[in-house]
């Protein structure tokens, strides 16, 4: 969800309660630059954290941010993750901290990190650098303990009052009627039982909830008794676990997890799974961390309880889901959970039947055709997972999945469905990279397959350092040859160009182009073409890029006119003509490129025609054509996310609006423009020849205004929201 400025998640159920501690974040938030609420899992810090952010939300200029850290399973992606989080997609060869330091160093904003306690020394060190650069920024951490960061500013969160005040019963009751909207506390008793309940739970807010979700096979009342009797046998001796035998799972897919099958946790089998990030023993799970008798033993405690009293309710094929779902990072839909859940006894039909039982006991949220899991319940699921003796399998099958969808979104590039395959690999971004991870463990074949299929898009998105990093990971651990690796060549090269790493597109573009020639590969042979022609058109060699694209096209007529490869190579003669001034014949390739793009459903080259286009015609002296096609690339690159070409594309809109006369409107988008060439880490980029047009345009913007006019407008395109600013620059009247 868009805040005036910024992005805060959706709220999806009432807030309850939390008065006395959001007056005390309140005060935190405005006094100390950075807060860390601290608690035991399903206390309510990250609920607590979004009601305060979005309550600060409006005192920031640059808005507040959230960060959502629990996909995390170490700090690799730490980085990249906080940083797509505060909108830069980093297009340089720096550091990539400070690439964020950079970007956050003049911005008035709120930077919440949720869920850090799995990376708590990666965090810290982050956020040491970032404060100590960024005197403006405030940050709001959720954590079960300390960060141990300088200036640290700690505020427990406690369970919800259960003696005196209605909290904890009033979020009992609202659970319980989210689940059935005619469901009350309404039969004789019932309000009573209700708080005993919440009693035995000591206000947990999610044991509540859970503990809420079970009425639907109990009365209150029977609730509050099985709930009593469980809790009073906790205090069992050595041997067993809070009152229940433990006894191992079986090995034969699930079915042996009956109700006496108990918790697996502290002083079970289950107590060394390794769930930790870098900063903790990786033979110490998250939840038995903090079971230690140093750290909130008794609430931490009573959750593990209730969870386990929870994992009973469950059937067998639903603990068997529970645990298999757990290898998944982000939001899924029911299809993925039968990829990477489905087998043995759990087919795909029960999939389907199983993932209803856990969203009704609240194990999973539902949100439309979505999923996910609470990362406390997910990390008991993933300790039974290994219990179960399936961690390996489960990790089989999500690679699995996310290999077919890298396949699956690669075949339909240039296809009608390229802008939502486009969404699909940026929003899985966490799952593709914990399958990648997986496969360079156990397949490595894969992984450079995988790498290959991908690279494009993670290149295309902002994910530069990734690509880069994985497909260089994938070439390091695989054989010498064969058609994965070449792919990785090709974008190892792509995104080293986009990162203007110029020597190094053109070594990979020279290797590419090699290996093509020898395995008569014409598709390879167009990509190599298309690498070396736009390292070439960026280093100011037109005449050879276009010589060597018009070759390549002429030796390659058998591979289809909508293939991404030949659309692409077709692309760079319409650059390099453009260049070269032969604009007549540069206006009609161009044109048929973006018609032969708009039949085939292609946006991302048919934004690069729209580009083309538009510098055509101011180059012809026709600003309101210009702007007419600047435009439609701006809303192609829009549709798919790519902050690099929205910064070209308000350049080119700028310098056409400015050739018309508005100076004002066009420095204001001018300014937008340069808001999303920082978001990208660059000066102003492009082939040469733009630079003497943006310059001519922009005298021409201030000699219509004034100086003084100028530049406020210019500034005010600068501080706006992008998502505004960008709106606004595509408004078509104009403002003389």
């Amino acid at each position: 969800m868009m805040t005036t400025v910024g992005y805060l998640p959706e709220e999806t159920s009432s807030f309850v309660g939390r008065r006395a501690e959001l007056a005390r974040l309140h005060t935190a938030l405005t006094t100390r630059r950075m807060t860390t609420l601290i608690g035991p899992g399903g206390v309510g810090k990250t609920r607590l954290a979004l009601r305060a952010a979005r309550a600060a939300a409006d005192r920031y200029a640059d808005g507040a941010w959230w960060a959502d850290l629990s996909p995390l399973y170490n700090d690799r992606l730490l980085l990249p993750t906080v940083s797509d989080a505060v909108g830069l997609a980093d297009h340089t060869l720096r550091m990539p901290v400070e690439a964020l330091c950079e970007w956050l160093g003049d911005k008035h904003l709120l930077l919440v990190l949720d869920s850090a306690e799995h990376l708590r020394a990666s965090c810290s060190h982050l956020l040491a650098e970032i404060l100590t650069t960024s005197a403006r920024l405030t940050v709001l951490v959720t954590s079960r303990q300390p960060l141990g960061t300088h200036g640290e500013h700690v505020v427990a969160v406690p369970p919800l009052p259960v003696d005196g005040a209605p909290d904890a019963l009033q979020l009992f009751a609202d659970r319980l009627r989210a689940a059935d909207p005619g469901a009350g506390l309404d039969a004789p008793g019932d309000e009573a039982a209700a708080a005993e309940i919440c009693r035995r739970l000591e206000g947990i807010p999610l044991a509540i909830e859970l503990a809420a979700a079970g009425i639907g096979r109990h009365s209150v009342a029977q609730l509050a008794d099985r709930i009593g009797t469980r809790f009073d046998a906790r205090s069992a001796p050595s041997g067993t676990l809070f009152g229940t035998p433990w006894s191992t799972p079986g090995r034969s897919g699930g079915l042996a997890l009956g109700p006496g099958s108990g918790t697996p946790g502290a002083g079970g089998p289950g107590g060394s799974v390794g769930l930790g990030g870098p900063d903790e023993d990786p033979g110490t799970a998250r939840l038995d961390l903090l079971a230690d008798a140093t750290v909130w033993p008794r609430r931490h405690r009573t959750l593990r309880t209730a969870i386990g009293w929870s994992h009973e309710l469950c059937t067998p094929l639903e603990r068997l889901l529970w645990a298999r779902l757990t290898p998944l990072r982000t939001d899924f839909d029911e299809e993925v959970a039968r990829e990477v859940c489905a087998g043995g006894p759990l087919t795909a039909d029960e999939v389907d039947r199983a993932l209803q039982g856990l969203v009704a006991q609240s194990v999973v949220q539902r949100d439309g055709d979505r999923y996910r899991m609470l990362d406390t319940l997910r990390e008991y699921g993933r300790m039974w997972l290994t219990e179960l003796g399936e961690a390996r399998a489960a990790g089989d099958r999500h690679a699995r999945s996310f290999l077919g969808l890298a396949r699956r979104a690669h075949e339909g590039w240039t296809g009608p469905d390229q802008v939502s395959w486009y969404h699909k690999v940026s929003d899985t971004h966490l799952d593709l990279c914990a399958a990648l991870e997986h496969l360079l463990a156990h397949d490595v074949e894969g992984a450079q397959e995988m790498a290959g299929r991908v690279g494009f898009f993670w290149a295309c998105c902002g994910h530069l350092s990734e690509a880069r990093s994985y497909a260089r990971r994938a070439l390091d651990a695989g054989p010498a040859e064969g058609p994965h690796r070449t792919r990785l060549h090709w974008v190892m090269g792509v995104a080293a160009l986009l990162q203007g790493d110029f020597a190094t597109a053109e070594k990979y573009g020279a290797l590419c182009t090699a290996v093509a020639l020898y395995d008569r590969d014409h598709e390879g042979m167009l990509g190599a073409a298309y690498l070396s022609g736009l390292t070439q058109l960026m280093t100011g060699q037109p005449g050879a890029a276009l010589e060597a694209a018009e070759r390549v096209l002429r030796m390659t007529g058998s591979v289809p006119a909508g293939s991404a490869h030949r659309l692409r190579c077709h692309l760079v003669t319409v650059f390099a003509l453009t260049a070269l001034g032969r604009l007549t014949e540069s206006e009609a390739a161009a044109t048929a490129l973006r018609r032969a793009c708009e039949r085939g459903g292609e946006y991302w080259t048919r934004s690069y025609a729209d580009y083309q286009l538009a510098l055509i015609a101011l180059l012809q002296g026709r600003p309101a054509d210009s702007a007419t096609h600047a435009r439609s690339m701006l809303a192609g690159k829009h549709r798919l996310r790519d902050s690099f070409g929205i910064a070209l594309g308000l350049d080119i809109l700028a310098a056409a609006i400015a050739a018309q006369g508005a100076g004002a409107q066009a420095a204001r988008v001018y300014g937008t423009g340069h808001a999303y060439w920082r978001m990208v880490g660059h000066p102003q980029r492009g082939t040469p020849e733009l630079g003497p047009v943006r310059e001519t345009c922009e005298l021409q913007a201030r000699a219509a205004v004034g100086d003084e006019a100028y530049q406020r407008a210019f500034e005010r395109g600068q501080s706006d929201n992008a998502e505004v600013g960008l709106a606004a620059a595509l408004r078509t009247g104009l403002q003389l």
